[in-house]
């Protein structure tokens, strides 16, 4: 694993849990994956891409996990993959640039844009969506479907062994071809873990996700503002109702959220004033809760006072 356990962070990352489900009770213990990285000093992660990969992947940092490899449907935080994807993509020039395509990707990110995402998503594999096709070509466009899912299986990560990430970001839902590519009982949706959503963020923030200048141009796209007057203006913001909300105001944030009917999760980096820098990924189910503004933010308020208490 890319992280060490540590008495210190199980006890405190068991509390912190504890602390939830006590302020709500519905809230089952099967119903929060959990994973969270403290970067103790000296911290390899925002340099700018200062370390190599080789260097980078030596260092393990601290790290809790609850229920970390259990596979959920990931909602919106797929979109981090479909980033990672594209760059390696274009760093490879497997793809070329464009006005559209760059467009499409900040607003896969920075809005969590469902229809930039679908665009992405043809980019990263030469297909597209559409009526329900015969068996042959059919079989040649999953086939197709499945080049990010092979990508991310070739970086032989084990975190990434039982991830799903071949299908787009829909708003009321798949049609022709792409119900069918779902399967009958929807088995081939995403899916992700906190684990290895963790260790794809943390390659990012490390610098070593495609290259340093493209692990920068994902980290600006990931960056959130805590100030009330941008959050009041956009009531469609990443930081209401997930883990951004559970910080002060003069914290730094880079994160992606993700939010359905079922799930409301969140992955994201952040730095406090006079404290170590740490990654937290929380993923929530159950379609009582998913609707619930103050389960991520709490759950991201213990965590940012447990990490203060740690200190600098």
């Amino acid at each position: 694993m890319f992280f060490h356990k540590d008495e210190q962070l199980e006890a405190l990352g068991d509390r912190i849990l504890e602390r939830t489900w006590a302020a709500f009770p519905g809230f089952a213990r099967n119903q929060i994956s959990l994973t969270w990285l403290v970067y103790d000093p000296p911290a390899p992660v925002n340099t700018g891409g200062a370390l190599s990969p080789t260097e980078f992947w030596q260092y393990s940092p601290r790290g809790y996990s609850y229920r970390g490899v259990e596979r959920i449907y990931p909602a919106s935080v797929v979109k981090l993959f479909y980033l990672v994807a594209i760059h390696e993509w274009l760093e490879r020039q497997m793809v070329q640039s464009s006005a559209e395509l760059e467009r499409a990707i900040r607003d896969m990110i920075v809005d969590s844009s469902n229809d930039a995402t679908g665009l992405v998503v043809d980019v990263l594999t030469g297909t597209t969506s559409g009526p329900e096709l015969p068996p042959g070509p059919f079989e040649t466009w999953q086939q197709q479907r499945n080049l990010v899912n092979r990508y991310f299986q070739s970086l032989n990560w084990e975190e990434l062994e039982t991830i799903n990430v071949n299908q787009k970001t829909w708003c009321d839902g798949p049609y022709g071809r792409e119900r069918i590519f779902y399967g009958e009982l929807m088995e081939n949706r995403n899916m992700l873990t906190t684990i290895a959503t963790a260790r794809l963020l943390h390659s990012i923030v490390g610098g070593v996700a495609v290259s340093p200048a493209r692990s920068q141009a994902m980290m600006k796209l990931l960056r959130r503002s805590l100030n009330p007057h941008d959050l009041a203006a956009d009531p469609d913001n990443q930081v209401t109702g997930f883990l951004g909300a559970g910080l002060p105001v003069d914290a730094h944030l880079w994160s992606k959220a993700g939010l359905m009917s079922r799930v409301r999760h969140d992955a994201a980096y952040i730095e406090l004033t006079n404290a170590r820098p740490y990654l937290l990924v929380v993923f929530t189910e159950g379609k009582e809760h998913s609707q619930n503004e103050a389960i991520l933010p709490l759950i991201s308020q213990c965590v940012a006072e447990a990490v203060i208490a740690l200190g600098k």
